[in-house]
């Protein structure tokens, strides 16, 4: 059959008829016809295009909803599980951050008394996640589900609420890290303030309410010079923006318990360290560079001072962790209407010892058995403080808090920790 343009305009020109008119004519409808079943030809493979894209869509949807990593009646059943309380008068726990330094050892805390522990966490890339997966895998081995998501996820969170009726939210997911704001502030607010209210929503319209325990940071005190920091001293003065955050989430929480009766805790931590902590914190980096033999920075102060840290052990904020979830009190509103007075109470997590840093990096060398190379240089305006001091008063006469390792004793169970989970062989390097 010839083509429409071989109709229109032949290649030899002795074919066209005396007629002109009719023949025309005659090639207009032809023309027409044509075109008008290309027409609907192309409708049709729009429609059919729409389709496959409408179908494509549902597939990769449904695809997304049975890959998802929560949810289902299997999922729902092992969230049970891990919630289940193995003790008399024990206690429900979510606790969100569980992946994290605190998290993992308030969880493993939780569980070996015969608590319910069900754990939420994002695995963001902040630092190593092959680290947070190892505490997940260490988590696991003792019957704790950690659940991975977004503390954003408000029908994650409604789920979780649905499938077990927590008595209590030991809240310590968070963006951390006082400089990293300087680079990317918005995961600050993402975590810090817009994660908390998230989490505060779902726990307000819980019924019954939990009893929320959550950390805030003793960067709060900011530019605070009288010390030991207590509870009582000026907090609106921060010196970063991780510091911001954590004293809006005071304010935040704060609102939630006059309005909703919730029972809330804030724990100001003061710089903990040991095993399993965070590859970002001075003490973690300082041990990776020493037995690399690269140099490590100390920073001092502007009057050319040391700068000193009230650092505390992992243990001593646990034990601090868990006395405060105990002694938390109830929520007091349901299904989001206070019914009464709730507690609001903030403590200080500390060691009260402070010490110098270039002390805590001689301590480094005598445990490693190698000596640091030092490069001492100004503290620069990014946030940082040159030093706390917790005063541990209040939560000693609450739930009688006492912290009982100095920093010798924690960093010598640090380095043995990290020696062993890197794979150290006679200390020639990271295998």
């Amino acid at each position: 059959m010839p083509s429409l343009e071989d109709e229109l305009f032949p290649s030899t020109p002795g074919k066209f008829k005396v007629d002109r008119a009719h023949n025309m004519n005659r090639q207009f409808h032809r023309c027409f016809a044509s075109t008008s079943t290309m027409f609907l030809w192309a409708l049709f493979l729009i429609a059919l295009t729409a389709s496959y894209l409408s179908f494509q869509s549902f597939v990769d949807s449904g695809s997304r909803y049975f890959s998802a990593s929560w949810g289902g009646i299997q999922w729902e059943k092992q969230v049970r599980n891990s919630a289940q309380i193995h003790r008399s008068g024990g206690m429900s726990v979510l606790v969100t951050g569980a992946a994290g330094f605190v998290g993992t050892h308030v969880s493993l805390a939780l569980k070996k008394r015969g608590d319910g522990v069900v754990g939420l966490d994002n695995f963001n890339n902040y630092y190593d996640p092959s680290l947070k997966k190892a505490r997940k895998s260490l988590l696991n081995s003792h019957g704790i589900l950690v659940v991975e998501g977004d503390l954003n996820d408000a029908k994650l969170l409604a789920k979780l609420f649905d499938v077990v009726a927590f008595t209590h939210v030991m809240h310590l997911a968070a963006q951390a890290g006082v400089r990293y704001a300087m680079e990317n502030p918005n995961s600050y607010v993402h975590s810090n303030i817009a994660g908390l209210v998230t989490l505060l929503e779902i726990c307000k319209s819980a019924n019954p309410q939990p009893a929320v325990v959550w950390a805030s940071s003793s960067s709060v005190y900011g530019l605070n010079e009288k010390v030991p920091f207590s509870e009582a001293d000026r907090t609106d003065q921060p010196a970063s923006l991780y510091a911001a955050t954590k004293k809006a989430g005071e304010e935040i929480t704060h609102t939630y318990n006059h309005i909703y009766g919730l029972s809330i805790t804030g724990l100001r931590f003061f710089t903990v360290y040991g095993p399993w902590g965070r590859p970002d914190m001075a003490y973690f980096s300082f041990t990776r560079n020493i037995l690399q033999g690269k140099p490590i920075t100390i920073y001092r102060g502007k009057t050319r001072v040391d700068l000193a840290r009230d650092f505390t052990y992992i243990d001593d904020i646990v034990k601090g962790c868990l006395g405060s979830l105990d002694t938390s009190g109830k929520s007091t509103g349901s299904g989001g209407k206070k019914k009464g007075n709730a507690p609001y109470r903030i403590f200080n997590l500390g060691n009260t010892s402070p010490v110098k840093v270039p002390e805590l990096v001689n301590i480094l060398e005598r445990h490693l058995k190698v000596k640091a190379k030092r490069n001492i240089v100004d503290m620069p305006g990014n946030g940082d403080v040159p030093f706390t001091h917790a005063n541990i008063s209040l939560a000693q006469r609450e739930f009688g808090y006492k912290p009982t390792t100095d920093l010798q004793t924690g960093l010598k169970k640090f380095v043995r920790w990290y020696l062993s989970y890197y794979g150290y062989n006679n200390r020639k390097g990271l295998q």
